[in-house]
């Protein structure tokens, strides 16, 4: 059984964990990391738990710090393999080796939605600029998680660049201590914040009769209801993925559904695409049917996808990933073995 450190220093990074991970604008469901360096070891977040029970579960993990930063050095396929200490069955976070790349003591990763909101955008990189202009940060272009992103960061980490903007994926923020960390986070917070923008309400009487013919049941968070209801959102939605997290809990692309009349081709067809069910039925102008097994961490990329979305002016340019990108991670066994967890 692995037992956590005890002293307040520890104690502190749990807790700020737990607090971050609260934040729905900050992390959703098993999104997003922290880790501490500490005594040689990197204690890490592991696969597919919720930073939100840091302090509820034994949600971290520690591994051979000199010896994953000398596995990225040598390019291996897995850097970490090997290297958990102690007797656990936690497997250690798929970006464990941008924390111990990162030269900082504490690292935090999060997919902020106010965030997501500049970097999805097709001029992110120079708007993201104007907002932490003064602060000693970075952009890294779109990468996957795990060593290609971290094979991205190895100038900026080299540099002991403090933010990174993560084009389509959020941001990382590295301190010396868990109190300055928590200080950069909400300064980063503070600078990108936007507004979001009101959305018509669901027609509740539209989604009960799609509900009673599909299987699937309405929304229980009204925000996602603004997918469909909201004009330029369901205009964004139809134009595809916008960062990794929603590919690994709703699959590579919305099922819209105009009509109950063309609600059973839509799913087959969707099925025959994607090869699964749609996690979520969108019906323009009424609102979001959730499929009925979908897990909670389905629901909660819904409302991220919202919160991004109603955070865009109308008509903006947006970037959404590759084909090749989403292709690459609904093929990925480390984000499968995560998706098993999730559900």
């Amino acid at each position: 059984m692995l037992a956590l450190p005890q002293d307040s220093e520890f104690r502190g990074f749990v807790a700020l964990s737990a607090r971050l991970g609260a934040d729905p604008l900050l992390v959703q469901a098993a999104g997003g990391n922290t880790s501490i360096k500490r005594d040689g070891a990197l204690w890490i977040k592991a696969s597919g738990k919720e930073l939100r029970a840091a302090q509820a579960d034994t949600i971290f993990v520690p591994v051979d710090l000199a010896g994953v930063r000398a596995g990225i050095e040598r390019d291996e396929a897995d850097p970490t393999a090997g290297r958990v200490q102690g007797d656990t069955a936690l497997r250690p976070s798929i970006e464990t080796t941008l924390h111990a790349l990162l030269p900082q003591r504490v690292v935090l990763h999060l997919h902020s939605v106010n965030a997501l909101a500049w970097e999805v955008r097709s001029d992110g990189e120079a708007r993201v600029a104007e907002r932490l202009a003064g602060l000693p940060w970075a952009w890294v272009p779109y990468h996957r998680p795990g060593l290609p992103l971290t094979r991205a960061v190895r100038a900026p980490a080299a540099a002991g660049v403090a933010v990174l903007a993560l084009a389509n994926h959020g941001i990382v923020v590295g301190a010396d201590d868990c109190i300055a960390g928590e200080a950069l986070v909400r300064e980063v917070e503070r600078r990108l914040a936007v507004a979001a923008r009101p959305a018509p309400p669901p027609a509740a009487s539209r989604l009960v009769d799609f509900a009673n013919a599909s299987g699937y049941r309405p929304a229980a968070d009204p925000v996602v209801h603004a997918l469909a209801t909201d004009a330029a959102c369901l205009a964004w939605a139809r134009q595809g993925v916008l960062y990794p997290d929603h590919v690994v809990f709703l699959g590579g692309e919305a099922c819209v559904v105009d009509d109950l009349a063309a609600l059973s081709g839509a799913v087959a067809a969707h099925r025959a695409r994607n090869g699964a069910e749609p996690a979520a039925l969108l019906v323009p102008g009424a609102g979001v049917l959730v499929a009925a097994r979908a897990p909670a961490a389905a629901e909660e990329m819904l409302r991220c996808q919202a919160e991004v979305l109603l955070r865009l002016p109308a008509g903006t340019a947006i970037r959404c990933l590759s084909a090749a990108a989403v292709g690459e991670l609904l093929n990925w066994d480390a984000e499968k073995f995560r998706q098993r967890l999730a559900h």
